[in-house]
C-alpha cells in the first residue's frame, strides 16, 4: 500500500458535528479534570478546554488517514499546531473545511508525515479555530517525496518557571475515546501488539489535554478563552497509568513554552510545546467589540475615492482591517488625468477614526496597474485578505453610436479592470489558503438597460469571471461572490429620480458587502442584488428541456416550433455548479430508462441485495483478460462496503474493504440504487458529484460492460 499522492490539495468536508455541554463535560473527563476543576466539569457557568477543538474534528481526521491511504497500523500522530480565532460555545453545531496540504517521505524505513488543515466555523457564523495536523505514518517511507522543512526548536537553559504534576488513569483511554477517537490502537491489547506496543497506549491528544489543563492553570488561570494557539509535537508514546509532568517556561507576557515528560523514566513525550494567550485587557476589547471583524487583515477596495468604495473602506477599516484605498481619481467618464486627491482623502478619514490605510492612484485598466495595487498591500502591510472590485466608469450611448473606443474604455475599467486585480491578488491569497473577492455587476448586466451595451456585456461578463475563479479558489479558501448595488453614487446621480437618492445611500449595500468579505461568509460563486437594505439572490438556472425529433436523427425547425413550449419552459428549473455538471440533464435525456420498478419490487431492492446478486448479473464472456478489483463504499443507513474480483473471467464478492483495489467506487445509498435500476444515469451521477470514484478511471468504464442487471 502506497501513499496517495493525489489527495494533496482535494477538499475534506465539510464535516457537520453538534454537540452541546455534555460532549464537553465528557472530554474534560477524558482528560484528567475532576472536582478540583469544576469550571470543565459542571454544566453551571460551564467553560471550555481549547484542546477540546481537537477532539471535535475527530472526524476530519479520520478522513485525512483515509484519503492519504496511510497504513493505519503505523500511523501516529506526529504534530497539532491550533490557531484560536473566537472562544468555543458550550453548545451548537460546527463545521469543519480543509485539505491535505503536504506528505514528506523521511526515507526507506523512517515513514512519511501527511500534512493536512483545515478552519473550524461555528452555526452562529463565527470562526472558531485553525487545526494544523502532521500525522507521523511509520510504515509509508520511501516513496522519494520531499523531505520537508526543518525546524529549529530551544527551550530556555533555566529551571521551568512553573511544573505540574498529574496522573492518569489505568483506564483512561477508555474514558477518553467516547470523545471519538476510537482507533483500536488505545483500547484492542491484539491490535497494540500487532502495532509494536504491550499494550494500548494513551491517545497522545489525551495527554495533549492533560497538558493544555497545565498551562491554562499556571498562565491564564480560570479564562481558557484567552488561549490564541497551542502546538505541540507528539515524540514518545505513555502507557496509561503513569504520572505525567508538564514543564512551563514562560518567554514574555503572552507567550510560554512547554513539555510534557514520562515522570517514571524522564522521556519526553510531548515536544516543542508553544502556547499563546491574550491578555485581559485584549479579551476585554474583543468582548465589546464583538460581530463581525476585519482584525489583522488587509483588504483592497479599488474605485474607493467616494460612493460606494468610500463606504466599503471606510466601514472595514473601523472592523480593524488595514486598507488599501485605490482611486485614479478621474472623471466619471474615466477621462482626463486624474487626481489623488480622492484616495488621500478616504485616507485621512480612517486615519482621523483611528485606523490604518494607504492610498494608491493606479489605473486597474491596465495590467501593470492591477500589479501595482496589489504591490500596495504587500509592502505596506506584508498580505492581504480581501478584494473589493468596485472601480467603474460609465459612456452611455445606444448601440448604433456605440463608437469603439466607448466600448473598449468601459470594457477596460470594469470587465478587464477586475482581471487585472484579481490575478494577482489570487495570488497572494493563495499563498495564504484564504481569500475573500467581490465583484460589483450590475441590474444592466443581468437584465439589460437601454443606450448601456457596453456597461451591460462588460458587467454581465464578470458573472462569468466569477463562476470559474470560483471553482479554481475553492480549494484554497479562497470564496468569491458578486453584487449587484443599487445607490447614490456619482454614477447614477442622474440616472435615478431625485426623491430616491437618499434613500439608496451606499450604506445600506455595504452591509452585505461585508459579510461577504469576512470569514464567516461560506458562500461562494453567488449573485446578490443590494439596495435601501433590501437584498436578493439572483441565479442562472436551467430548464428541463425536451428532446426534439428521433435519437440519431437531426430535428427539423419545424419540430424545434413544435416543441417549443416545453423548450422555453424554466418550470422545474435547475441550477447548476458548474459546466460538466450542466451537461447532466442531457445525457439523462438520451439514457434509456429501465421500466419503473413495482412498488413491491422497490421495497425488496437493496444495496445488499444487489451485491448478492452481482454474481448472476455477471458478463463472462466478456471478462476474457480482465483483471480487476472493484472497490463499493456505499454510504447511508443501508449502505456498506463490499469488493467485486475479476480475474480468469471469474466474479467474486467479497463483504469489506479490499487492501489495493483497482478502482473504488463511492456512492449514497439511495443513489446507487437508482444507478443499477437504471433511473440515475453514471455519467450524470460522476459530473454532478453524486459518484465519485477513486483509483484507475478508466477501468470503471468496465463495470456496464461487465454486468447486466
Amino acid at each position: 500500500m502506497a501513499l496517495n499522492l493525489d489527495a494533496i490539495g482535494k477538499k475534506i468536508g465539510p464535516v457537520n458535528k453538534e454537540y452541546n455541554w455534555k460532549d464537553l463535560v465528557l472530554y474534560a473527563l477524558g482528560v484528567g479534570a475532576g472536582f478540583d476543576e469544576l469550571e470543565y466539569c459542571y454544566e453551571h457557568n460551564l467553560k471550555v478546554i481549547p484542546s477540546f477543538s481537537i477532539a471535535s474534528v475527530f472526524e476530519f481526521l479520520a478522513e485525512v488517514g483515509i484519503s492519504s491511504n496511510a497504513d493505519l497500523s503505523g500511523i501516529l500522530h506526529g504534530e497539532q499546531d491550533i490557531i484560536f480565532h473566537n472562544p468555543i460555545p458550550t453548545e451548537g453545531t460546527i463545521t469543519t473545511e480543509g485539505l491535505i496540504t503536504n506528505m514528506y517521505d523521511k526515507g526507506p524505513g523512517k515513514g512519511a508525515l501527511v500534512v493536512a488543515e483545515a478552519d473550524t466555523y461555528h452555526s452562529n457564523g463565527s470562526k472558531l479555530f485553525t487545526n494544523i495536523f502532521t500525522l507521523f505514518c511509520r510504515k509509508d517511507g520511501g516513496f522519494g517525496g520531499d523531505p520537508g522543512p526543518s525546524v529549529g526548536f530551544e527551550f530556555p537553559d533555566r529551571t521551568p518557571d512553573f511544573e505540574e504534576q498529574a496522573r492518569s488513569s489505568s483506564d483512561q483511554p477508555l474514558l477518553y475515546r467516547l470523545s471519538g477517537d476510537i482507533f483500536q490502537l488505545h483500547a484492542d491489547p491484539e491490535f497494540a501488539r500487532a502495532s509494536g506496543f504491550e499494550k494500548p497506549i494513551m491517545h497522545g491528544l489525551c495527554t495533549h489535554g492533560f497538558a493544555c489543563r497545565a498551562v491554562i492553570k499556571h498562565l491564564f488561570p480560570g479564562e481558557p478563552e484567552r488561549m490564541t494557539r497551542f502546538r505541540v509535537r507528539f515524540s514518545k508514546t505513555l502507557y496509561p497509568g503513569i504520572p505525567i509532568t508538564t514543564q512551563i517556561w514562560k518567554m514574555e507576557e503572552g507567550r510560554a513554552l512547554f513539555r510534557a515528560l514520562n515522570a517514571e523514566s524522564g522521556e519526553v513525550v510531548i515536544d516543542q510545546g508553544i502556547v499563546e494567550w491574550m491578555s485581559a485587557e485584549e479579551m476585554e476589547m474583543r468582548k465589546g467589540r464583538g460581530g463581525i471583524r476585519f482584525d489583522g487583515q488587509v483588504a483592497i477596495v479599488t474605485g474607493a475615492g467616494a460612493g460606494l468604495g468610500r463606504v466599503y473602506a471606510l466601514e472595514l477599516a473601523r472592523r480593524g482591517a488595514r486598507v488599501v484605498v485605490n482611486d485614479l481619481g478621474g472623471a466619471r467618464d474615466g477621462s482626463g488625468k486624474g487626481s489623488s486627491s480622492p484616495a488621500d482623502d478616504v485616507v485621512e478619514e480612517i486615519k482621523a477614526a483611528g485606523g490604518e490605510a494607504v492610498a494608491n492612484y493606479d489605473s486597474v485598466a491596465t495590467a501593470e496597474g492591477g500589479q501595482g495595487i496589489v504591490d500596495t498591500a504587500m509592502d505596506a502591510f506584508g498580505r492581504l485578505d480581501i478584494l473589493i472590485n468596485n472601480a467603474g466608469i460609465l459612456r452611455d450611448k445606444t448601440l448604433v453610436k456605440m463608437e469603439p473606443e466607448n466600448w473598449d474604455a468601459v470594457m477596460d475599467v470594469h470587465l478587464k479592470g477586475a482581471y487585472n486585480v484579481t490575478r494577482p491578488a489570487f495570488v497572494k491569497m493563495r499563498e495564504n489558503r484564504y481569500g475573500r473577492i467581490i465583484l460589483t455587476t450590475s441590474s444592466a448586466g443581468l437584465y439589460g438597460n437601454f443606450g448601456q451595451t457596453n456597461y451591460s456585456s462588460a458587467k454581465m461578463g464578470l458573472i462569468g469571471l466569477m463562476n470559474t475563479a470560483k471553482i479554481e479558489g475553492d480549494k484554497h479558501n479562497i470564496k468569491i461572490n458578486t453584487v449587484a448595488p443599487v445607490a447614490a453614487t456619482r454614477l447614477t446621480e442622474d440616472i435615478l429620480p431625485p426623491d430616491l437618492l437618499e434613500k439608496l445611500k451606499p450604506e445600506f449595500v455595504a452591509p452585505l458587502v461585508l459579510y461577504l468579505c469576512s470569514e464567516r461568509c461560506p458562500v461562494s460563486g453567488a449573485i446578490y442584488n443590494a439596495g435601501m437594505g433590501y437584498f436578493n439572490r439572483v441565479a442562472i438556472v436551467t430548464g428541463p428541456g425536451t428532446v426534439v425529433g428521433k435519437e440519431n436523427e437531426v430535428p427539423s425547425p419545424e419540430a424545434v416550433a413544435t416543441g417549443m413550449a416545453k423548450i422555453r419552459s424554466i418550470k422545474d428549473a435547475e441550477e447548476f455548479p458548474n459546466a460538466t455538471a450542466a451537461f447532466g440533464p442531457l445525457l439523462d435525456a438520451f439514457s434509456p430508462k429501465k421500466k419503473e420498478a413495482s412498488p413491491q419490487e422497490s421495497g425488496r431492492l437493496t444495496v445488499a441485495g444487489i451485491f448478492e446478486g452481482i454474481p448472476n448479473a455477471f458478463q463472462a464472456d466478456k471478462a476474457a483478460g480482465v483483471n480487476v478489483v472493484f472497490q463499493f463504499d456505499i454510504s447511508g443507513g443501508g449502505g456498506g462496503s463490499w469488493y467485486v474480483t475479476i480475474k480468469d473471467s471469474n466474479c467474486e464478492v467479497s463483504e469489506g474493504s479490499h487492501g489495493s483495489p483497482t478502482t473504488a467506487i463511492k456512492m449514497g445509498d439511495e443513489d446507487f440504487v437508482n444507478l443499477i435500476t437504471g433511473k440515475l444515469n453514471a455519467m450524470s451521477a460522476f459530473t454532478g458529484g453524486k459518484l465519485k470514484i477513486e483509483g484507475d478511471l478508466m477501468k470503471s468504464q468496465l463495470i456496464e460492460k461487465l454486468f447486466k442487471f
